[in-house]
């Protein structure tokens, strides 16, 4: 197959509109047709993150992209990664690596550096692959934002590419959704919007086309395709937590749901499992009953602590430890499990010591350096898992010490990673992903109590979803190749 555009770009009339999906089935599509594809998005703001072969660190989304269309995760595919530490503050990371923490106000100035990030990352894939698929971010209509903008028109009008608009019919006004998002275009950036996609329909198609008439005689533009809302997809979120599917399992795992929460999808396996019942516990939510408590990364570790204490966690955790629970903590949520939590240098707000939940004997200080890596390992925290598999990534600013790492969770390249509690109801890890491995994830199942015979494959489940997703889009790839083809039949 030959497809007949360098680049194309994906933008929505909303946040969650089904972008990263879209992104995601055409890059699979365009795989298997032969095609080499591969996925960018210029500017991300997500605190789910993944760590590239080259030692960097890129949106969730994307790494997510890449397999779609197989290929390694690379910093190129998401030049400009934004991470949230505050309302009005982020982490700036650029080509992967921490550039600078700033507030909006400041970011809004840097984006003429950050497009030339942008551009340079572009034109290196365009030079190695046939087809680059294109992510925008929220919505080319907000207004505030067009100044400068690096996401979604201001890229696409700087490198001359066609854009495909995506509109989710779930949440309703889907027509209003785009006729209103064309209105705030200017001339030129409408002209470049090529067709609409409507996303997530179920019912009869038949009452939709009437809508669908009218749209493309309302904006003179065609309606490239309507995709199927496809329940049951594993796939990696973006950003915002996910809901979880009604309680199945009889084992019972309970996870604050931190303000600044990092890496969710870290939890994924475990929602998949049919016997765990997971539940995110938001604010001023009853903290329920559990078997076991995870406390998740952070992307601003000492403010998400002061938050768990507003919250009466504390109380709760020494509750159910005191009647034989288990507690993991992961990465930030690690670092909460120690004595205290240093930030001498304003890493992360401003500088100060913070106490920790004093469950693990050691201190954290926050470093300025991010340590990017993807590893593989053995557990090392029961007796019988320690032949165990475990693989995964970290991502993290800042080092612990202490008694308690003389009892490593896993075993890393050969080094003790982690810390195990004294009586054994405490782990905790800078491993992200630690519940993909099926082994690993049995094995902390079991350690944590739950006697269960079920494996979890998260990358046979996610391959088999993008399949869907590639499935149900193979019109969209038609309509695209046909809509590039109708000038040649028009001039004949």
């Amino acid at each position: 197959m030959v497809f007949p555009y360098k680049t194309l770009m994906v933008q929505g009339c909303t946040s969650d509109a089904g972008k990263s999906t879209v992104v995601a089935a055409l890059c699979r599509l365009l795989k298997q047709d032969g095609v080499r594809v591969a996925p960018f998005k210029p500017q991300n703001m997500a605190l789910n993150s993944a760590v590239t072969a080259d030692g960097g660190e890129i949106g969730r989304a994307q790494a997510l992209q890449a397999i779609a269309a197989g290929l390694a995760p690379h910093t190129d595919m998401n030049p400009v990664l934004l991470k949230p530490s505050s309302d009005t503050g982020a982490q700036v990371v650029i080509h992967g690596k921490v550039r600078a923490e700033m507030n909006a106000r400041d970011y809004h100035q840097y984006k003429t550096i950050a497009m030339s990030a942008v551009l340079e990352s572009h034109a290196r894939l365009s030079e190695q692959y046939e087809a680059v698929v294109v992510e925008g971010a929220g919505s080319p209509a907000e207004i505030n934002l067009r100044d400068r903008d690096i996401a979604n028109m201001g890229f696409a009008e700087a490198v001359d590419c066609p854009v495909v608009l995506v509109a989710d019919i779930d949440r309703g006004g889907v027509f209003a959704h785009i006729v209103g998002t064309l209105s705030c275009l200017s001339q030129s950036e409408r002209d470049r919007t090529i067709g609409f996609v409507i996303n997530r329909f179920r019912g009869d198609i038949k009452l939709l086309e009437p809508g669908l008439d009218w749209l493309e005689q309302q904006t003179g533009k065609p309606v490239l395709a309507v995709l199927p809302y496809l329940h049951g997809l594993f796939l990696d979120a973006e950003d915002a937590v996910q809901p979880v599917q009604a309680s199945r399992g009889a084992f019972r795992i309970v996870v604050p749901s931190l303000p600044r929460m990092s890496n969710h999808t870290d939890f994924d396996a475990l929602r998949a499992h049919p016997d765990v019942d997971l539940r995110f516990v938001r604010q001023g939510e009853e903290i329920p009953p559990a078997d076991l408590i995870i406390i998740p990364g952070s992307k601003n570790t000492r403010a998400d602590l002061e938050w768990l204490r507003a919250q009466g966690w504390p109380a709760v955790i020494e509750r159910h430890l005191r009647y034989g629970g288990k507690v993991i903590g992961i990465c930030g949520g690690f670092q909460m499990l120690g004595q205290d939590v240093s930030d001498a240098l304003g890493i992360e707000g401003a500088p100060g010591r913070s106490p920790g939940l004093g469950l693990l004997a050691m201190h954290t200080s926050l470093t300025a350096d991010k340590r990017l890596v993807q590893v593989t390992g053995t557990c090392a925290f029961a007796q019988e898992a320690m032949h165990d598999a475990v693989s995964g990534y970290e991502i993290h600013m800042g080092v612990s010490d202490g008694p308690a790492l003389s009892r490593p969770a896993f075993r890393i390249d050969g080094r003790p990673e982690g810390a195990c509690s004294p009586d054994g109801q405490i782990l905790g890890t800078y491993l992200h992903g630690l519940f993909d491995a099926p082994q690993a994830c049995a094995a902390l199942l079991k350690w944590a109590g739950l006697q269960s015979e079920h494996r979890v494959d998260t990358s046979a489940l996610r391959e088999a979803s993008l399949d869907r997703i590639a499935a149900a889009s193979r019109p969209l790839l038609d309509a695209l190749v046909a809509l590039a083809e109708q000038p040649k039949q028009d001039a004949k």
